[in-house]
């Protein structure tokens, strides 16, 4: 976003409340405004008078709105919150502005635990489900367990920060933004400044990394247009590493009371969960704070056979930044939480955790399978998977090496788990959860120009995931045009179909169901104008490198562009067969699904006795998305999702005292993953085609953080067993894990003397 520059540019920096909760008494600006560039600084009264606060619905009992303004408006909710927004000639005289700029706070008591919010019965959301008889499950059941689980905030830390620039011509909004949700940010950014969305023009450069966070619209967006609106000049604000940690939303955050029934066999019998989510202060814009929770519950029976069924999902406000998407979420808890069961059972039925799962996973033949918690799992085949990871990852030498180290009094552990994960939610989905501002649709629009070259507009943007490529790979496949020759432009809603975006891994679902869909129709109308030409039948037409021949007769054939060319210059008499000009389509795709991934991961891990500091040693997976369109992408989502994985379960965990002031402010507080803590990774693939999607392809994109979690704490767990530690939080930090087993070696020897 930083190399965007327009005439006239004005710079923004934000003035960010010191305090976790405070109201705001006033604000002086003079100082500000007497720094030399400085053209203006605006407080929530200015920019109240052209934009509202965001409000993010959901049609659902038990939710209580948080209108979140632009700028602070009387009271700051959490230390970070934008107060005033100081506006100048460039960035460096902006952020040496707002240090002088005075505001007077009246410090409040601040909520920074998820225990203080239920205290004070500050319920943002709440949600029942039962299903079957789940008292009579557990009067009668075997065994019994129950374990409270834990998850610390995670910051999604994408590459490049947020940013948004915008400019008022008098008429029409226009912004660029690092945005997952272009369309999404039309409407909201229509609704907060009272415009007509025809007046609002959202444009896509390349971003740098997303991870969900950037599939929000947050208040800074509103100011930033806001501002622009009310100086008549462009405006752009870059965020500061430290405001992407302080004031971004953030995710995780959650407790899980929960229950298992289970027979003498280790078969699972009935669930019962109580999710509560520390959900900060507001509502996230579109999607609140219901996400996370709900996401946990709904996924927890995970790809095993449970008859029945209870949970509550909580969401309670803090004085903390919003709980908002992070790949992965709400899933990465429930499988984490669901995993540490199985293996808990394992351990007091005295088997081994793959025999567990082979007891309890769903085989391939019932598939379609609803689940406990009421979803269809289209397909699958984890006894398939589980199998083949174990024969890849040699998992009986990995037990015998695993008894060797621990004779030599070694730390080592293996862990398994398994996951299912939706993907490619439509609209069906997101109304059945009460999202009103998510429409749930995609649309392509696929153009062959008079020279023979392709062109594609898409609704859903990229952050790196390679959908230009694999756009590309799919126009060629059909149209016979080589990859050189097409073009996937970024995404402007002045230009492009309107939609959703790129979120929950819905890529390849809409692409298939909008691009591929769309040149599918350019092609029939290539073929029969090339018919016509050839003498042939349509049917006999075929596409390939820039010609179309009959089928079995290649040197009959014609160059595209010339088809091209007639068709957006038709001769005299017209076209054939009554053909309509041009050479274009638009397709609008409501994805059917969820359709259903999932993977099982094998971890080998040991742990530094001293230290805490948990090494891994090896790491392989397989992965069932579906038909794989293109395998190194494929692969390249996996090293990455697993890479920000294994940073959850070990390292990453935004950390605030009980004041509410964040103590993980800088790189140097929230430990990212490195090059050198990541195993080389072996993987391997299953395909089990989707029923209900096009060309049977499903979403993997989140899947690694899905999984990696889940395998890392059930090998920790493992290594540590023998020492009395129980594992049933994360990040497992080397600090936390040290003074574990410290203590634990302590409370024996106080039993001992």
């Amino acid at each position: 976003m930083d190399d965007i520059a327009l005439p006239r540019m004005l710079s923004v920096a934000f003035v960010r409340s010191p305090h976790a909760h405070a109201a705001i008494r006033s604000v002086a600006a003079e100082a500000a405004l007497a720094l030399d560039g400085v053209a203006a600084v605006f407080t929530a009264a200015e920019v109240g008078r052209v934009a509202r606060p965001l409000v993010a619905r959901l049609e659902s009992d038990g939710f209580i709105p948080t209108p979140w303004p632009p700028l602070a408006d009387g009271v700051a909710r959490f230390c970070g919150e934008a107060v005033a927004a100081v506006v100048a000639e460039s960035a460096y005289v902006a952020a040496d502005a707002r240090q002088l700029v005075a505001v007077d706070y009246e410090p409040r008591p601040a909520v920074a635990s998820l225990d203080g919010g239920l205290a004070g019965e500050r319920i943002l959301f709440r949600r029942d489900y039962r299903r079957g008889d789940v008292d009579g499950a557990f009067a009668t059941a075997a065994i019994v367990l129950r374990e409270t689980f834990e998850h610390g905030r995670c910051a999604p830390s994408p590459i490049e920060p947020r940013g948004v620039v915008a400019d008022w011509d008098g008429d029409t909004l226009s912004v660029w933004a690092s945005t997952q949700t272009p369309s999404i940010m039309r409407a909201a950014l229509a609704r907060a400044l009272d415009l007509p969305e025809a007046r609002v023009r959202v444009q896509v450069p390349d971003v740098g990394g997303g991870f969900g966070l950037k599939m929000h619209v947050f208040p800074e967006d509103v100011a930033v247009a806001a501002i622009a609106r009310l100086t008549g000049r462009p405006v752009k604000w870059v965020e500061e590493r430290r405001e992407n940690l302080a004031a971004a939303s953030q995710a995780r955050a959650q407790r899980m009371e929960v229950e298992v029934a289970a027979a003498a066999d280790g078969t699972l019998l009935a669930l019962r969960a109580r999710a509560i989510s520390d959900g900060g202060a507001y509502h996230v814009y579109p999607l609140t704070g219901a996400l996370e929770p709900l996401g946990s519950v709904a996924i927890l029976p995970g790809p095993y056979r449970t008859p029945v069924y209870a949970y509550e999902a909580v969401t309670v406000a803090t004085n903390k930044p919003p709980l908002g998407a992070y790949r992965g979420v709400g899933m990465t808890m429930g499988a984490f939480v669901m995993e540490r069961l199985l293996d808990t059972l394992a351990a007091r039925l005295g088997i081994d955790p793959a025999e567990i799962r082979r007891r309890n996973l769903i085989p391939r033949d019932a598939y379609p399978f609803v689940s406990a918690s009421g979803m269809t799992y289209d397909s699958g085949d984890f006894h398939g998977a589980l199998e083949q990871v174990l024969a890849a990852a040699g998992y009986e030498a990995l037990r015998c090496q695993q008894q060797a180290a621990r004779a030599e009094g070694r730390l080592v552990g293996v862990g398994l788990a398994c996951y299912t994960e939706y993907t490619g939610m439509g609209a069906e989905v997101f109304r059945r959860r009460g999202m009103a501002d998510v429409s749930g649709i995609e649309g392509a629009t696929v153009t062959m120009d008079p020279d023979g070259t392709v062109g594609c507009l898409t609704s859903f943007p990229s952050q790196g995931q390679g959908h230009a490529t694999t756009i590309a790979q799919l126009l060629a496949d059909r149209l016979g045009v080589p990859l050189d020759r097409i073009r996937v432009e970024p995404v402007d809603t002045r230009a492009a179909p309107r939609g959703s975006g790129t979120f929950g891994s819905r890529g390849a679902v809409a692409m298939l169901g909008t691009a591929a869909a769309a040149a599918d129709q350019v092609r029939t109308k290539l073929q029969a104008l090339a018919a016509h030409l050839l003498e042939a039948s349509p049917a006999d037409v075929v596409l390939d490198a820039g010609r179309a021949h009959v089928r079995g007769v290649p040197d009959r054939a014609i160059g595209l562009a010339e088809i091209a060319r007639l068709a957006w210059a038709p001769p005299l008499g017209g076209l054939p067969s009554g053909l309509p000009p041009g050479l274009e389509a638009t397709v609008y795709f409501d994805p059917p699904g969820p359709t259903f991934s999932g993977a099982v991961h094998l971890a080998l891990v040991e742990v530094d006795r001293e230290t805490g500091r948990v090494e891994v040693r090896r790491y392989a997976l397989v992965e069932d998305c579906g038909p794989v369109i293109n395998p190194t992408i494929v692969d390249g989502q996996i090293h990455g999702a697993v890479a920000q994985g294994l940073g959850e379960a070990l390292l990453e965990g935004v950390v605030y005292d009980s004041d509410g002031q964040l103590l993980t402010g800088t790189l140097m507080d929230y430990a990212l993953p490195k090059a050198d803590g990541v195993p080389p990774f072996e993987i391997g693939h299953l395909e089990t085609p989707s029923p209900v999607t096009p060309a049977g392809v499903k979403g993997m994109g989140e899947g690694g953080t899905i999984g990696a979690p889940a395998a890392i704490a059930n090998a920790v767990a493992d290594a540590v067993r023998a020492l009395g530690v129980t594992i049933t939080r994360l990040p497992i930090s080397a600090e936390y894990l040290a003074n574990r087993i410290f203590q634990k070696g302590a409370d024996r020897r106080t039993e001992v003397t």
